[in-house]
């Protein structure tokens, strides 16, 4: 028996795409290998989702992980489905990571891009989406500026609907691939203190990871200027800090938030100069942490604003980390999302 067989039951290559279950009969959906519940048609943001929810898409990517070589080997747990990237902002990991994942899984993918779309001819959201499912669309990943709008196409679509960023609202598998990479590297989340620094204000995924890692059992920590801070954010369970040099002593992970500059509508900070000075992540202060500190970016990181180089290159680093383990995730994500659309579609 290969190592994939033992670990997922699954024969994977890059030539050879046929999974196997028991026996070795052909794998379907049904047979994941998940640990716990799910049930859910849409993957819209961590806020609705339980504890063991949450720990269903971890565990299931950690056998993915196992079971293809860290998501560089195939499997054809998707094969026929056919996953719609729309995407309304730019992006480069996320888009790229969930066409990769949804391949590694033998899916067929479609890219849209906006620009070049009938929007620019007058044709509105929701019917661009579903002309597009009309083509035989089973999953649809959204990312777009406005908050809320996947939950929209959630509610006209047939298709299962995965939020890849929705403005500042969420960012669901970003804030689940943040947990997964702790989780991987400390072996647990309960019981740790984790720090979201930077503009929490406009970070979709701040928020997502609040409601991870809270529900979890971490203590979260957010910390950044006051005005990039919101006075509402402890009504999620979270404590408020304002300065980085007074929680690192008592921090397991760091996660360094981007300054969102093109979502900002005024001057939140003197200077960038400023910001990376109070809460920018530095040699010096690496020094005055934890040894074991985990030092996570969710990115595209601004080397000298919210980290140096020689942070973002160091051993506590685990940024291109997150980058391998977005892939594992957003496999775990896509394969529970087609599970429930086949069993709508059987039901029906």
């Amino acid at each position: 028996m290969t190592r994939l067989e033992s670990a997922f039951g699954a024969v994977g290559s890059a030539q050879a795409t046929v999974v196997t279950g028991a026996g070795g009969l052909p794998m379907q959906l049904a047979d994941l290998p998940t640990s716990g519940p799910w049930g859910e048609k849409h993957l819209l943001g961590l806020e609705r989702l339980t504890a063991a929810q949450i720990n269903t898409v971890l565990d299931l990517a950690a056998h993915y992980d196992q079971a293809t070589n860290g998501g560089t080997e195939r499997l054809s747990v998707l094969k026929g489905l056919v996953v719609a990237n729309l995407f309304f902002e730019n992006s480069t990991r996320t888009r790229t990571s969930f066409s990769l994942a949804a391949r590694r899984l033998g899916a067929d993918t479609v890219d849209f891009t906006a620009s070049s779309s009938s929007l620019s001819k007058g044709e509105t959201f929701i019917d661009t989406a579903l002309t597009i499912e009309a083509m035989g669309i089973d999953l649809v990943v959204c990312r777009h500026r406005t908050p809320g709008a996947p939950h929209l196409l959630a509610r006209h679509l047939k298709a299962g609907v995965l939020n890849a960023g929705d403005g500042t609202h969420e960012h669901p598998t970003q804030g689940l691939l943040d947990i997964y990479t702790i989780r991987k590297h400390c072996g647990r989340i309960a019981g740790l203190t984790v720090a979201l620094v930077g503009d929490i204000r406009h970070s979709r995924v701040a928020r997502s990871n609040i409601h991870g890692l809270v529900k979890l059992g971490a203590r979260v920590i957010v910390c950044g200027p006051s005005t990039l801070v919101p006075n509402e954010i402890r009504q999620l369970g979270v404590d408020v800090a304002w300065s980085l040099d007074d929680i690192l002593p008592e921090v397991d992970c760091v996660n360094l938030l981007r300054v969102q500059f093109e979502r900002q509508r005024g001057a939140f900070f003197p200077s960038i100069a400023e910001y990376a000075n109070l809460f920018g992540m530095n040699g010096d202060r690496i020094r005055k942490a934890r040894p074991n500190l985990l030092v996570l970016a969710p990115g595209p990181i601004n080397r000298g604003v919210e980290l140096t180089p020689d942070v973002a290159d160091g051993p506590h680093s685990v940024i291109l980390n997150q980058v391998s383990n977005g892939l594992l995730i957003r496999m775990a994500a896509l394969s529970l999302l087609a599970r429930e659309h086949q069993k709508k579609q059987d039901a029906a």
